[in-house]
């Protein structure tokens, strides 16, 4: 295996041979990195194929982030039998390598969505549409993601239940949070916030570099904290906790299905699409599925329930397909409407400007392609999981500061933040399949990028918290291969935008502390093209900037939404089951009310958790 990885090292170290001008490195990435899916072994610990069986207790539909947990957690119970179905295939080995955590954008384990047009954002992007990556593997997301696990704010919760969720409050929610986790954070296992023994390892990358250290302590001279963001406080300052243990990705996949593999109970089938919940109008119950594998259509009906963990985009996808969504919509695709719920609406996603960058006159920033060619460093990580492969994605420390709130400097910070700041410890320049994941339009990176190719620096993405912007999903057509339309609406709202540049003005004050200073950090005043004609230091260039480089952060959430059957916007109540539809319940982030304060990764796998104690409970009840 290490043999292996190294050769796989070695190809994707050739990419820095290639033009960065045009299509041409994107072109070669994607073949590279489909000979090293084709050519390598997947995790030999998959769960074996089993004959497909007409019925079974239960149906989970998706085998990201919750799918997973959901059939670990079902399957615990010896009497159910329990089919877990994805469209994609099995992990690579090389997808546990954290540093490559972009790389796999460019395989077909990426759904490779993205949005509609808009008119006042995503402007520098290809075709003027953000990409939208979303993981089509076994673990889903959690396969794709940077890694970075935060739970988000009490507030967060406690709002969930004065909406009227019961159950869904910080005290109700933190036990799962705590089931989830394997600290091994130095110290924190001792934490009342954390214990050791769960499935998802969490640990601190074992690299970072003196910038990181810099970011850290420039927060301290402005007045924050050196925090667990994942205890009692979470504003301030840290090192990323990250889902990796022993330097290698934590996926859902290998935390839940890998130990589990031979349970007799457990069917697994992959690259198998589900096109349909099959409802039956009369009983208004879910009593099967409908996929398409091998070419073959096949029903597998449910005796229990079918459970939907498929995703943001592809739940409320599938729902309307099967007739359950908004009834105007549905007659317009030409689909016969079940159930009349607003599904696909309150579409929720973190964003950041993607244009934020700072220049150091020392070597001692992080470059993707120098690292892969770098063969210590590949030996390193070959043979002791150690050295700047285990930097997730690059990203090496993390900030929540609140920009909004005016302060004297003797006053407490307001625990609830509205930005986060991540720091990547090198410059977008020197992360190249970075610019080519997020799908920056070559004449702008040629003029405010490239120029910074082979220099040292460090880079802050600053990240809307809680946007107050709302968009939709909708069916593009009858057809379930034919991808739906993704239609954010950032800056719908004008309060995003203003918040986003706060936190860009916050990021400029840290370069100044003396910590950056040390290093002589200065902002990257490249231009992008189209907001030359404001200053760089105005609040106007950083919003032609935001605009123009709109990143997603992947937090796509709300479009099956958790609510009180007083909610007409409701698609699913507090116990997560589809409003007038026996035998059908959603479990992923599609129910999340609002979006966290965190990456999502967390908080979808504590409310898979919460969300497989409550099947448990009603059917003991409905059986008693």
């Amino acid at each position: 295996m290490r043999g292996i990885l190294v050769v796989a090292l070695v190809l994707l170290g050739t990419l820095s041979t290639v033009s960065t001008q045009g299509s041409d490195k994107w072109n070669y990435l994607q073949s590279v990195m489909a000979l090293i899916t084709a050519g390598s072994s997947h995790h030999s610990s998959a769960p074996p194929d089993k004959t497909l069986l007409p019925e079974y207790d239960f149906v989970v539909v998706g085998a990201g982030t919750a799918g997973c947990v959901v059939a670990n957690r079902l399957t615990e119970n010896p009497n159910w039998k329990v089919l877990l179905i994805e469209a994609g295939r099995d992990e690579n080995f090389l997808m546990d390598v954290p540093l490559l955590a972009n790389y796999f954008q460019f395989t077909d384990s990426n759904w490779k969505y993205r949005t509609e047009r808009q008119t006042g954002a995503c402007l520098g992007m290809k075709d003027g549409k953000c990409n939208w990556p979303r993981g089509k593997v076994m673990g889903g997301s959690s396969v794709l993601n940077y890694m970075m696990y935060t739970r988000g704010n009490k507030m967060d919760y406690d709002r969930w239940a004065e909406q009227g969720n019961e159950g869904w409050s910080y005290r109700d929610v933190l036990p799962y949070f705590m089931k989830v986790e394997n600290m091994a954070v130095p110290n924190l296992d001792k934490s009342p916030y954390h214990q050791k023994g769960g499935p998802v390892t969490i640990s601190y990358p074992a690299f970072h570099t003196p910038l990181a250290t810099a970011f850290l302590k420039a927060g301290e001279e402005l007045g924050y904290n050196v925090t667990d963001y994942n205890g009692a406080t979470q504003t301030g300052f840290s090192y990323i906790q990250t889902s990796t243990g022993n330097g290698e990705r934590s996926s859902s996949s290998r935390a839940y299905i890998q130990p589990i593999r031979n349970r007799k109970n457990l069917s697994v089938k992959r690259e198998a699409l589900v096109t349909k919940v099959l409802i039956d109008p009369r009983s208004m119950k879910a009593y099967g599925v409908q996929m398409v594998m091998g070419g073959r259509t096949l029903v597998v009906r449910a005796r229990m329930e079918v459970i939907v963990s498929a995703g943001a985009i592809n739940t409320p996808q599938l729902l309307m397909l099967s007739g359950v969504g908004p009834k105007e919509h549905l007659n317009k695709i030409g689909v016969p409407v079940i159930a009349d719920l607003r599904v696909g609406e309150n579409l929720q996603d973190h964003i950041a400007c993607g244009a934020l960058n700072f220049l150091v006159n020392e070597s001692v920033s992080l470059s993707t392609d120098k690292i892969i060619n770098d063969p210590s460093s590949v030996v390193d990580y070959a043979q002791k999981r150690k050295g700047p492969l285990t930097v997730p994605g690059g990203v090496e420390a993390i900030a929540f500061v609140n920009t909004r709130l005016p302060r004297k400097a003797e006053d407490q910070i307001p625990d609830f933040p509205d930005v986060e700041l991540f720091f990547i410890g090198g410059l977008l320049a020197n992360q190249p399949i970075v610019r080519g994941a997020f799908g920056i339009r070559d004449d702008i990176y040629g003029a405010a990028y490239a120029p910074t190719e082979g220099m040292d620096g460090w880079t802050v993405f600053p990240m809307l918290l809680r946007p107050r912007s709302r968009g939709k999903i909708l069916l593009k057509s009858r057809d379930p291969f034919q991808k739906p339309l993704i239609m954010p609406n950032y800056f719908e709202d004008p309060y995003d935008l203003e918040v986003i540049v706060d936190g860009v003005f916050t990021t400029i004050a840290l370069s100044k502390t003396k910590a950056f200073q040390r290093f002589g950090s200065r902002l990257n005043t490249l231009p992008i093209p189209p907001c030359r004609k404001f200053k760089i230091t105005s609040r106007d260039y950083w919003r032609c900037a935001t605009r123009h480089i709109t990143l997603t952060i992947y937090h796509h959430v709300g479009t099956a939404k958790m609510g009180p059957q007083s909610d007409p916007t409701a698609v699913v109540d507090p116990r997560l089951r589809v409003y007038g539809i026996k035998g059908l319940r959603v479990i992923d982030a599609s129910i999340m009310p609002t979006v966290p304060t965190a990456h999502t990764n967390a908080p979808t796998f504590m409310l898979a958790e919460k969300g497989c104690d409550m099947i448990k409970e009603d059917w003991a009840k409905y059986r008693s």
